[in-house]
């Protein structure tokens, strides 16, 4: 066999490119920020293998709760750093397979053009009734926006008027339905959408939002679990995360 080919099926091999006697089956669980590109790269790995992604959504903090509490999950792609490294030291992931796949931006985003101007000076105004963020507690966006508004010397003042979303899912549905006139969401959410209006928050007003992948013991045998965490990395895969507003490292 010639040197090329070699290299091309030990890929091949690696992946889980090999066709349906190697097909099988991989519980994903996501984190709800990452719902959008995690389909589309979902839909392009389920083109290229034989095998099945079935991807449940929800916060960081909720989906450790439930992996360690038995959840069937086989790889689990959080929101922050923290979650699948606690993973690790409980013996719920398998060490060395940790690696990070996206790092977020946060944005304070609303449906209206003219509410949040380009530098978030809305903050400081105070001329809105409700303002949506994550819940801190569990989700790393609504840390990040906790810090945000920390670093502002806002907390107290707009702490009236916020409004808790479970996950950034749940907020960013808040601040679309008009229940909120504004919160903070993903870039990721908005990258596709021209209208309404946002504020990019700088990175220096929060912690980094690095958002890590993990194999998951349970599924430490899976085929398909492993060739979804290696398709992860692959050019393809970080084109679709870049897209969608992600940075990859």
């Amino acid at each position: 066999m010639r040197p090329i080919f070699r290299v091309l099926t030990v890929l091949a091999l690696a992946l889980g490119l090999t066709g349906a006697a190697a097909a099988g089956e991989v519980k994903v669980a996501v984190a709800a920020n990452f719902a959008e590109p995690a389909r589309e790269i979902a839909r392009i790995f389920e083109r290229r293998t034989d095998h099945q992604v079935i991807l449940s959504f929800g916060s960081s903090g909720q989906f450790y709760a439930q992996i360690a509490n038995g959840a069937p999950f086989g790889v689990f792609l959080s929101a922050d750093a923290a979650r699948p490294l606690e993973a690790e030291a409980a013996g719920l992931a398998v060490r060395g397979s940790r690696f990070t796949y996206a790092v977020g931006r946060l944005v304070l985003f609303s449906r209206a053009p003219s509410v949040v101007d380009a530098e978030g000076r809305v903050l400081t105004t105070g001329r809105f009734d409700k303002l949506a963020i994550a819940d801190p507690k569990t989700a790393p966006y609504g840390l990040a926006a906790q810090q945000t508004m920390q670093r502002m010397g806002l907390e107290a003042a707009l702490r009236p008027k916020l409004v808790q979303g479970a996950s950034i899912t749940q907020t960013f549905q808040f601040v679309q339905s008009g229940a909120a006139e504004l919160g903070f969401v993903a870039l990721s959410q908005v990258a596709d959408n021209a209208g309404g209006s946002r504020w990019l928050v700088p990175s220096r007003l929060h912690a980094p939002i690095v958002q890590q992948a993990v194999l998951l013991t349970a599924a430490k045998d899976n085929p398909a679990a492993r060739a979804f965490l290696a398709f992860l990395g692959t050019p393809e895969a970080r084109a679709v995360i870049r897209r969608f507003g992600y940075e990859t490292p």
